[in-house]
């Protein structure tokens, strides 16, 4: 390509239409963002899980999974960190009109998001140099603030994406322009307990299955020693607790969807016209003429689940009850409605994972062991990305064309940069160079841990005090209940220990 062919190039680009760069940019850098925030959310509640069990029971294994688990956590949440910073300057560079209108408002949720991540960064400072210098049960105490600086400040973000879904709790003057915000109301909206609960919740399945999908994965290559074990029964536990909950909240969510936003649930359940006895379909998509081809019909069932009160005869509103420029585009309604049955097909097949775990456990008294269930527990954590993922975008794209719910639409809080394309390419660049340094960093740490003699890593964790759940011992020396080669050394070479965690 010559001089000439480059810079025509160009010009094409720069003059193309800036919203669907800004949109797709915006998706892309939530979508990355948004798999750190499970491991942000439920990872520390499972290294106080681990330790815990650790001071309270002198389970080695446990402390061991414990300490290292809060140094993953340090890592994924500095990466979190980058990302969620990045998002916060493209909500001024991508929506600039969004913002000078409704700043005032979208900003309540964030402001406290803030104090939140500030809360959450020291703690977790305190929690891992706190491994050396403090008594067991005062170190596991500075580890509850992480827990709950967490999962308060996603139920914030997520407080300002439901007052998109329900914008509330502010006075306009008669140029539009804000006068006065309600805070309260702007941060418990009508959306927000249902939007909030399932992120929270989803927080938990999705980290649950993401760490249990390793250790899932090291025990189909051999590693079956207890320290793997427990590091998968821990998570998975947490995991398969989150599951049916999640199937409960996610139900309320979808009737409050039918209630409040019916546009949105007519595209969720490929619904082209208003009627009763709306079949659920499976799969399936909209024609160029906005008819219903392909798929699974099952007769009523959408009806049903809407309102099982009235049941099969429950009216619900197509995309024909609103013009065509107040309701996802036939492409648009697509992608919302494939994304739902991801979500729900990957959601159903977790439940039932964690239905076959729960019985065997209540049978046996341990995790199931053989290699069908943990081939499909090493999968896990990648479906629930997928899960989550796919909700998010059933979320988003399902509201289009507003940005926020019937009072703005995504056209007028765009930039009108056309060099916006310009910013794209360079976040995902960047973004893909950070992606791979985390992945890489993370194994390294792995390697590293796995490789390591002795009991710990680097520090010997609250030192040798009296009553600590683990007291040093001299290399070769395996103390009782060690669980380990008498050299001291990790992975493969650790004593296969028959009985089952409990």
């Amino acid at each position: 390509m010559d001089t000439s062919q480059t810079f025509d190039v160009l010009t094409a680009l720069a003059a193309v239409d800036p919203v669907p760069w800004a949109r797709s940019q915006m998706a892309f850098t939530l979508m990355f963002h948004i798999i750190l925030v499970p491991l942000g959310v439920s990872w520390a509640a499972m290294a106080l899980i681990a330790n815990y069990r650790a001071i309270r029971h002198d389970d080695r294994d446990a402390l061991e999974l414990a300490q290292r688990w809060s140094k993953y956590m340090a890592v994924t949440f500095a990466v979190g960190a980058v990302t969620g910073t990045v998002l916060s300057f493209e909500f001024g560079l991508l929506w600039p009109r969004f913002m000078g209108q409704w700043g005032e408002a979208f900003g309540v949720p964030f402001a406290f998001e803030g104090l939140f991540f500030f809360l959450e960064a020291i703690f977790i400072a305190v929690y891992i140099f706190g491994w050396k210098r403090l008594r067991p049960w005062p170190h596991l105490w500075t580890g509850v603030p992480v827990v709950l600086a967490g999962v308060l400040g996603s139920v914030s973000v997520v407080a300002a994406n439901a007052w998109m879904n329900a914008p509330t709790g502010y006075t306009l003057d008669s140029q539009g322009n804000v006068v006065d915000v309600d805070p309260v109301r702007v941060i418990f909206n009508e959306s927000m307990p249902w939007q909030a609960a399932h992120m929270v919740v989803a927080a938990y399945l999705v980290g649950g299955f993401l760490v249990a999908s390793v250790y899932a994965t090291a025990m189909l290559r051999g590693r079956r020693d207890r320290y793997h074990r427990l590091g998968f029964t821990i998570a998975f536990t947490v995991a398969a607790i989150a599951a049916p909950v999640q199937m409960g909240v996610g139900d309320g969510l979808a009737r409050w969807v039918y209630e409040n936003q019916p546009v949105k649930f007519a595209a969720i359940e490929l619904v082209p016209t208003t009627g009763s006895d709306v079949p659920e379909t499976l799969l399936g998509h909209l024609d160029e003429d906005g008819q219903v081809e392909g798929g699974i019909p099952i007769p009523g069932l959408a009806s049903w689940l809407s309102d099982p009160s009235t049941g099969r005869s429950t009216v619900v509103q197509g995309l024909d009850s609103v013009p065509p420029d107040e309701r996802p585009s036939i492409r648009e309604t697509n992608i919302v409605h494939l994304a739902w049955d991801v979500m729900v097909g990957i959601g159903t097949l977790l439940f039932l994972l964690a239905v076959w775990y729960g019985l065997t456990w209540l049978v046996k008294r341990r995790a199931p062991q053989g290699r069908l269930f943990l081939g499909i527990a090493a999968c896990s954590g990648v479906l629930a990305v997928v899960a989550m993922e796919a909700g998010w975008i059933v979320t988003e794209v399902g509201r289009q064309p507003w940005i926020v719910y019937e009072v703005m639409r995504v056209e007028d809080a765009a930039t009108g940069n056309e060099s916006v394309w310009l910013t794209f390419v360079a976040i995902v660049l960047l973004y893909v160079a950070l992606g791979t340094t985390t992945v890489l960093v993370l194994r390294a740490m792995s390697r590293r841990f796995r490789r390591a003699s002795g009991f710990v890593d680097d520090d010997t964790p609250y030192g040798p005090t009296p009553g600590s759940a683990r007291v040093p011992e001299p290399a070769g020396v395996a103390g009782p209940g060690d669980g380990r080669a008498e050299d001291g050394r990790h992975g493969d070479e650790r004593r296969q220990d028959p009985e089952p965690v409990t």
